[in-house]
């Protein structure tokens, strides 16, 4: 059997210590990621003797290489997981036997012998092969699995009663949602929650930790013979929760959420919990144009006047030392409202938030200004081709105007970005050009209410 990963090794030694005495008293908690994978850890009912002996245990649906054993005086020596729910792997274990089938119009039954499978061969009481089934199968019920089981060869250093079992499985994935309420005097209120979805996970009164964080997968070899489940809309029940949010620590590179109180996850229901108590954040609003200069290679004659788009930015305040300042924020999704003149909340934006550390500003592109608009245009082009001792370059000087129209009642600050890579530099600009990193250079152009600014610039760029 398959020794599981050395992080998830890590990560199984960290949690178990951190929360003994909690998982005591509970017998099930998981831990789950955000790709998919969950991490189980239960306490199942076995009478183990001291030595060498064989456990056969219905644990559902478990990845068997990475089922290890919690307890040090207990080694799994040797594991056979059983988990062919599936009506293929059935007929698989029906090859050279016979299987009864209802016929679907005169509903009587035939029998055939299952040559084989991919494809499926059956032969007919009458000699002749057939390559589809004739109607619905009834199997016998020793080729059938109910529940996937795990067959363990255990060695304890003494007697136990109780088996303490780790292994990954499927079936759950979590994510989390922010919902900004932009109100008066740049100032925001942020709701941030953990909405939990499940394919197919159960688990009975346990204790549920959310991981954010990108944790590494290996890749599987070739070879691997698990077969990717097809997937399916179910979603998970939290039960008997306690009140607040949950409680946020750091284990390794990453931070766990454990949710207050037990949870009972079933198929079929939505939920989500609060990752935090609302915190209220000051915000910019900033206005963002690109330019039309090319991030790479060769810089194009251009002769046309095009159109950009005006984006919407806003810009959430997490200095250190403040509510939300000081709580890392998984990844996400953010939903931005505001208010109508009537009071009534209206979706002004919606973008997707990475992994956050604590301190670090929240920026989020809301979409595009409706009375804001800018028009782009090339006024002058040259090139010039230089020999130099690593061969031929081009230098290439370009002229650009930025007419950037406001129709609101308010004067409005545009941020006008030109980003490219190598050798470039802004010869003059009618509005200062600021160099912000190694690529990007920005203006920032005053636009007065109901009126109009031309920004102006020129740049010489080598390739």
């Amino acid at each position: 059997m398959r020794g599981a990963p050395i992080l998830a090794f890590a990560l199984l030694s960290l949690a178990w210590s951190a929360s003994a005495a909690r998982s005591a008293a509970a017998q099930t908690s998981v831990t789950i990621y955000n790709d998919g994978r969950v991490l189980v850890r239960r306490s199942v009912a076995a009478q183990v003797p001291k030595g060498t002996s064989t456990q056969r245990l219905s644990l559902g649906p478990v990845d068997p290489a990475t089922l290890i054993s919690l307890d040090s005086g207990v080694v799994v020596t040797r594991g056979i997981y059983d988990g062919a729910v599936d009506e293929m792997s059935v007929l698989r274990r029906s090859i050279g036997r016979r299987i009864v089938f209802r016929l679907p119009e005169s509903h009587d039954t035939v029998s055939a012998l299952v040559l084989g499978v991919d494809p499926l061969r059956l032969q007919l009481p009458d000699g002749r092969i057939s390559f589809s089934m004739p109607g619905v199968a009834f199997y016998p019920a020793d080729v059938v699995v109910i529940d996937p089981a795990a067959t363990l060869t255990l060695q304890s250093t003494r007697a136990v009663d109780r088996l303490r079992l780790a292994y990954f499985t499927g079936g759950a994935a979590w994510r989390a949602n922010y919902d900004i309420i932009l109100g008066a005097r740049m100032q925001a209120r942020v709701n941030g929650v953990a909405v939990l979805s499940s394919e197919s996970l159960r688990a009975e009164d346990a204790e549920v930790q959310l991981l954010a964080g990108s944790v590494a997968r290996a890749p599987a070899p070739e070879q691997d013979p698990y077969r990717k489940r097809a997937e399916m809309r179910n979603v998970m029940a939290m039960a008997d929760q306690a009140a607040g949010p949950p409680a946020e620590e750091r284990v390794g590179e990453f931070h766990v959420y454990s949710l207050p109180g037990r949870a009972t996850l079933l198929p079929g229901l939505t939920t989500s919990i609060a990752l935090f108590d609302p915190a209220n954040v000051a915000y910019e609003k900033r206005y963002v144009v690109r330019g039309l200069v090319p991030y790479w290679g060769y810089i194009p004659q251009q002769g046309e006047e095009t159109e950009a788009p005006v984006e919407v930015r806003y810009v959430l305040k997490r200095p250190r030392q403040t509510g939300l300042g000081d709580r890392p924020l998984p990844g996400g999704v953010a939903r931005i409202y505001q208010a109508d003149e009537a009071g009534r909340a209206q979706l002004v934006g919606e973008a997707a938030i990475k992994h956050t550390a604590p301190g670090h500003d929240l920026e989020l592109t809301a979409g595009n200004a409706f009375d804001l608009s800018a028009q782009r245009v090339q006024t002058s082009y040259s090139t010039r081709r230089d020999s130099t001792a690593g061969g031929w370059r081009t230098l290439a000087t370009a002229d650009y105007r930025v007419t950037l129209r406001n129709e609101t009642d308010s004067a409005v600050t545009i941020d006008v970005l030109e980003e490219r890579a190598g050798e470039w530099s802004v010869l003059k600009s009618s509005v200062p050009a600021e160099k912000i990193s190694s690529t990007i250079v920005r203006f920032r152009v005053a636009v007065p209410a109901r009126g109009q600014a031309a920004l102006t610039y020129r740049i010489r760029a080598v390739w």
